[in-house]
């Protein structure tokens, strides 16, 4: 027996996601877009589509779903996501949701809704459904969207890197660690040459740093199974360097930018 007298474990990452999908059906049951909201003809939809929006908890076609998410040009954007925000969340996490560009599109569409500010409930519902996904995310030997795809996203939604960075770099598990191989040879090209993984919203700069710093003091222990390629650890090395130290090295790849 373990843990101590009362303390409840905590659930599978399966199980918490699956609570997390729940959660955001209960919480925006109900929800439509606005009586007045508009949209263009040409562009986006046809009235019957727009009206589809106006009425609760009707599932939509998934290209429908995808302008609808991806439409930056929506009155109240924040009401748009809560209508559509449980069905968006499940085709989130079983993969048919393709940008694009990159999934930090998504995350840009969550920003754009200010959930951060919605009532106490629903906000605390969608912080759930993102820390339940991204725990899911990082121990999933197969996810339906890469790790790194899932940060960009989770990044740019909640406008910080911090708390996804701390719940990967407290896990201790083989498959998040290959997750870490993958997601770093992703980024040491961008890196190395002081360039950010994804188009950032906001404060590229400030996340840049903050996954390099990270990235450099977090990985080489993290790394040594005898299938990571030493040249990435040389390349991980080399990011938490500077000028000619970094590009006169031995180990420079030879990148240009």
């Amino acid at each position: 027996m373990s843990g101590h007298p009362g303390t409840a474990a905590a659930p599978p990452p399966r199980d918490r996601l699956d609570r997390a999908l729940d959660g955001l059906a209960v919480t925006f049951r109900g929800t439509t877009a606005r009586a007045d909201e508009n949209q263009c003809h040409c562009h986006w939809g046809s009235e019957e589509e727009l009206a589809r929006l106006k009425v609760p908890d009707v599932e939509l076609d998934p290209d429908l779903l995808r302008r609808t998410w991806q439409a930056p040009d929506w009155d109240d954007h924040g009401a748009v996501l809560r209508r559509i925000l449980p069905q968006f969340a499940r085709a989130l996490v079983s993969g048919p949701v393709e940008p694009a560009y990159g999934m930090e599109e998504v995350g840009r569409s969550f920003a754009r809704g200010h959930w951060r500010q919605w009532p106490p409930r629903q906000a605390a519902a969608v912080w759930e459904f993102l820390h339940a996904w991204w725990a899911h995310s990082l121990v999933d030997p197969d996810p339906a969207v890469p790790v790194h795809e899932v940060l960009a996203l989770c990044a740019e939604a909640s406008a910080t890197l911090s708390p996804w960075l701390s719940v990967w770099e407290g896990l201790s598990d083989r498959v998040a660690d290959r997750h870490l191989a993958e997601a770093a040879a992703h980024w040491e090209y961008d890196l190395l040459g002081d360039q950010l993984s994804w188009h950032a919203w906001d404060d590229a700069e400030a996340l840049r740093s903050e996954l390099a710093a990270w990235l450099v003091r977090c990985a080489p222990a993290r790394l040594r199974a005898p299938d990571v390629p030493e040249e990435l650890l040389h390349r991980i090395r080399l990011i938490g360097l500077t000028g000619p130290a970094r590009w006169d090295g031995p180990h420079w790849p030879g990148h240009r930018y």
